[in-house]
Formats: C-alpha cells, sequence, structure tokens
C-alpha cells in the first residue's frame, strides 16, 4: 500500500481537529442576516430604476450593455421578444431605444443572418437591468482605464 493516501488523511484530520472550529456554522454570516433558510425572507424595499436615457457606462471590455429600465413582465420565449419591440433595427429610432448590434445576427459559426441568431435572441442573458442601489459587499472595484 501507497504511503501517500495514509500522509493526506493523517493531515486532513490534524487540520480538521485543530482548525474545524473555524469552520463552525454559528460563525456564519450570509446576506440575509440570522434569518433560518426555512424563514420566508421579506421582499426588498423596492429601488427605483435608473432614468432612460445614455446608455449606462460599461466597467470592463466586451461588458454588455446594462438596461436602465425595468423589464418585469417582459416576455421572451420561442415566439416572441419583446425587447425587439423597440430595440430591433426596424423600431429604434422611432422608440428612441438602442438597436441591437450588428453581432446579434452572426451565428457560432460566424455566418450572417437576417435576423437574431438563435444564441443571441435571448436578450437577458447577458443583459442586465440596473438599479440605482448601494453595492451589496464593499468591495474595490475600479473600472478599466481605458473605459474611464
Amino acid at each position: 500500500m501507497n504511503g501517500k493516501p495514509v500522509v493526506m488523511l493523517i493531515v486532513a484530520t490534524a487540520v480538521l481537529t485543530w482548525y474545524g472550529p473555524l469552520f463552525s456554522q454559528e460563525d456564519l454570516r450570509s446576506l440575509r442576516g440570522m434569518n433560518p433558510i426555512e424563514d420566508t425572507s421579506k421582499n426588498p424595499d423596492s429601488k427605483r430604476w435608473e432614468p432612460d436615457g445614455a446608455p449606462i457606462q460599461r466597467d470592463f471590455v466586451q461588458q454588455p450593455p446594462l438596461i436602465p429600465h425595468d423589464t418585469k413582465g417582459y416576455q421572451i420565449n420561442l415566439k416572441f421578444n419583446k425587447c425587439l419591440t423597440c430595440h430591433s433595427w426596424a423600431n429604434y429610432e422611432e422608440s428612441g431605444a438602442t438597436k441591437i448590434s450588428q453581432t446579434h445576427f452572426t451565428n457560432r459559426e460566424g455566418v450572417e443572418m437576417a435576423n437574431v441568431s438563435a444564441s443571441r435572441y435571448f436578450c437577458t442573458q447577458c443583459h442586465v437591468g440596473q438599479r440605482d442601489v448601494a453595492p451589496l459587499v464593499d468591495n474595490e472595484f475600479e473600472a478599466v482605464k481605458v473605459l474611464q
């Protein structure tokens, strides 16, 4: 029998013996606070949406544009995409919305298509709403310098 697994087992046992109390559940904190997982969470206070206006500045290269408005109730399925009623090339001028990128008409093989590619059709896979809220946790994130 190889001695390496035995040594690893002894080391793991020693680590858990000495540092196990550091991993106890009593000291864990979550964004839920100290509410047990079985309890129903209260609904968060609704924050305001950023006003529709100029596109929100991006923080990193290739970041998908953020959605500056509420999308609750938007239907996006195989037969209908609510986003395209304003953002399609046919409707963007009339609605005042940003038109969807030319890249959304290219499929995975690089073939340009007449309609939005199936891989780019479900907008909220990449694009997310942006509200005026404080971060959930403190951080020191800074946008990429070239975008500042």
